[in-house]
């Protein structure tokens, strides 16, 4: 297991509860919901490379790859032990993933590698400093108009959401979730170079509520873009 950085935050806040990470997230984010849309979002096609930043149980990585069993799908996170359950259920789903342990603020893949980056449920761990490495490092391994697509915290939508979402900054700390509460989340994805930047859909959860974002790279931007097939090996650039 790889050395985890000062300040890391577990998916559930404690390493003791991750085990439990899957159930609960199925049981109060309306997860198959939210899910579906955001890959339905992201369109992604057989010939699709994906990488899933914060990549978690695999969950969502595993749907992408029921719907195109055919792409190049790599899943990241800094947890080996969220890693873990991950390629247990891809052994279980006899389905074919690859997981990289690695920070998503130093991703170890060469720059427009990949067609479209999805992130659901990490940013909000995510201190500001961290979430602007972490887009920018985004914005460099995808490819000249390849889009990323996020779920994560977004501004509450009513007084209600407001009031469920106390929990998850008392969870993970107000100083890391204060950008998705503000509705910041949009502005800080056009700093990082990103445009046509939206939000495109909202959805009521026992934690307030989770909001759907797509972004696009430019496509004239400077980014080199590899030709031919990859593997997952030659994506690293090593």
């Amino acid at each position: 297991m790889g050395p985890k950085k000062a300040g890391y935050v577990p998916a559930l806040g404690w390493d003791s509860l991750t085990p439990l990470y899957d159930p609960l997230v199925r049981l109060t984010t309306r997860e198959r919901s939210f899910k579906s849309r955001l890959l339905d979002e992201a369109a992604i096609g057989e010939a699709s490379r994906i990488l899933d930043v914060g990549c978690g149980t695999g969950t969502l990585l595993l749907s992408a790859r029921h719907r195109a069993p055919s792409l190049l799908a790599i899943g990241l996170d800094g947890d080996m032990n969220i890693l873990d359950i991950a390629r247990s259920k891809a052994r279980r789903q006899v389905e074919e993933i690859t997981l990289v342990q690695a920070f998503c603020f130093d991703i170890p893949f060469a720059d427009g590698a990949f067609d479209r980056v999805l992130s659901s449920l990490m940013l909000h761990h995510l201190t500001r400093s961290e979430k602007v490495r972490t887009l920018k490092e985004i914005f460099r391994v995808l490819r000249p108009g390849g889009e990323l697509h996020v779920a994560d915290w977004g501004r509450p939508h009513n007084l209600l959401m407001r009031a469920l979402v106390f929990s998850v900054q008392l969870g993970d700390s107000f100083a890391r979730t204060v950008d998705n509460v503000k509705g910041r989340l949009p502005t800080l994805f056009r700093d990082a170079g990103f445009e046509d930047v939206s939000e495109t859909a909202r959805f009521a959860t026992l934690f307030g509520t989770l909001s759907l974002y797509r972004a696009r790279k430019p496509p004239t931007a400077a980014a080199r873009r590899h030709a031919g097939s990859f593997s997952a090996h030659s994506l690293t650039g090593v």
